[in-house]
């Protein structure tokens, strides 16, 4: 079980992603979870990554400003992977 970071709940580790802190100004999609560095781990809620990009929540957790981007790339995998887990059920 994960912490989710943008809802706070508990969660199994196959049904999240983790994002990764790689550097000092870069932050990642870590779809494997083997990525080194500070890690968190995103449920699959498109609308959490919504509301977390308005609160700047992966910010407070990295302590470190983060792209505008990279929301859109998380909010499209999370939104992926949420349509493939409906489609094919629960992988792993």
């Amino acid at each position: 079980m994960r912490k989710d970071l943008l809802t706070g709940t508990m969660q199994p580790k196959k049904s999240m992603v983790r994002i990764v802190k790689v550097d000092d100004q870069t932050v990642a999609i870590d779809p494997t979870g083997k990525q080194s560095g500070r890690g968190a781990y995103v449920a699959l809620n498109p609308e959490a990554v919504k509301a977390a990009q308005a609160k700047h929540v992966i910010e407070g957790a990295f302590s470190m400003k983060i792209d505008p981007a990279f929301y859109d790339e998380l909010f499209a995998y999370v939104d992926h992977q949420k349509a493939r887990q409906e489609l094919f059920g629960q992988q792993g």
